[in-house]
């Protein structure tokens, strides 16, 4: 067996062995392979996973709640305004502010500034967003869907705070001319009214 394996599963056991208890005398350290001078590297970190947690999780960035690539097919169905749509719950209710914000319209960061959008949920506890199936229109050459979305969490006191609103999402359809980005759906307004 690799040296590295046995190094990390006798750390384990000493780790576990060594735990004091009220009535126990003070343990000694043991020096393992690996972990002195014995010219072996120490054990690589764990591959994968979140990166780790120290205090407050508020954006910073994992996971990354991009909308997923969809066929082209796909994208022009209510499947690709809902992929959007969900990323956007999703990031509010991991408290990934800053990414939600970004797949919001020029118009909505002119009526919230990103740190204004992020203080709408800062002091609220257990947030869940709410986006049931919405509707399809078409007009002038776009789609639109339209969700009415309801964000719910609890404020510092314990008191139930809701926010609601329509989610309205847009993608121009296959117009001559229309860029990749006009192309796939995008949110094109959020409204929100506080409700208590």
């Amino acid at each position: 067996m690799d040296r590295r394996i046995l190094s990390a599963l006798a750390l384990f056991a000493v780790t576990a062995c060594s735990q004091p208890t009220e009535d126990s005398a003070p343990t000694q350290t043991v020096d393992l392979p690996g972990n002195a001078d014995d010219g072996l590297p120490p054990p690589p970190p764990p591959v994968g996973g979140p990166p780790p947690m120290e205090g407050d999780a508020t954006n910073d960035g994992y996971p990354d709640l991009t909308p997923a690539a969809l066929t082209p097919e796909a994208e022009r169905t209510v499947k690709g305004a809902r992929n959007v749509l969900l990323s956007w719950a999703r990031a509010i209710e991991l408290r990934e502010f800053d990414q939600a914000w970004g797949l919001m319209s020029d118009t909505d960061h002119a009526k919230w500034s990103k740190p204004a959008w992020a203080r709408l949920f800062a002091d609220l506890d257990k947030i869940t967003v709410a986006v049931p199936d919405g509707t399809m229109e078409g007009a002038a050459g776009s789609s639109y869907y339209t969700s009415q979305a309801s964000i719910t969490g609890t404020d510092k006191d314990g008191r139930a705070v809701r926010y609601e609103g329509p989610v309205v999402l847009r993608r121009v359809n296959d117009v001559p001319g229309a860029s990749a980005e006009q192309l796939r759906w995008h949110i094109d307004s959020v409204t929100l009214d506080w409700v208590h």
